[in-house]
């Protein structure tokens, strides 16, 4: 399910599955990108943070074209300890490979993967990050 910002509205909350996993899009190209996802933090309750909240970068393949420096997403994907992942939708091959990322990582924050919680999962993407 796709929304443009948060809160989401809550006419239809009965008929809404729940929700294992957030992954902020913010497209390099766009302040208001960044500024809505900033404004959109606010919504999330703070257990989603502990394994369950991804930053999704979009258009780095041009970085010409940049209007957001991507060390201000990193700042912000750290004060929310949550992972950030770079791509380039326009291509296919990098745009797949996103995609079976995010869905591995679904697997991991639903609870499909025994024995890994969605947090221990972070926890290991965090450590090889540093290294």
């Amino acid at each position: 399910h796709l929304a443009t910002s948060l809160p989401l509205p809550s006419e239809r909350d009965h008929l809404r599955p729940r929700i294992d996993m957030v992954v902020f899009m913010i497209d390099i190209k766009s302040k208001y990108s960044l500024k809505n996802v900033e404004t959109s933090l606010a919504h999330v309750d703070a257990s989603f943070f502990l394994g369950k909240v991804c930053f999704l970068v979009t258009g780095v393949g041009r970085m010409k074209a940049c209007s957001i420096e991507a060390n201000a997403v990193c700042k912000l994907a750290e004060a929310y300890c949550s992972p950030v992942l770079f791509c380039e939708l326009e291509l296919e091959g990098i745009r797949a490979a996103t995609a079976q990322r995010l869905l591995r990582m679904l697997q991991f924050c639903a609870g499909h993967i025994p024995g890994v919680s969605a947090l221990s999962f972070v926890s290991l993407m965090r450590n090889s990050n540093v290294d």
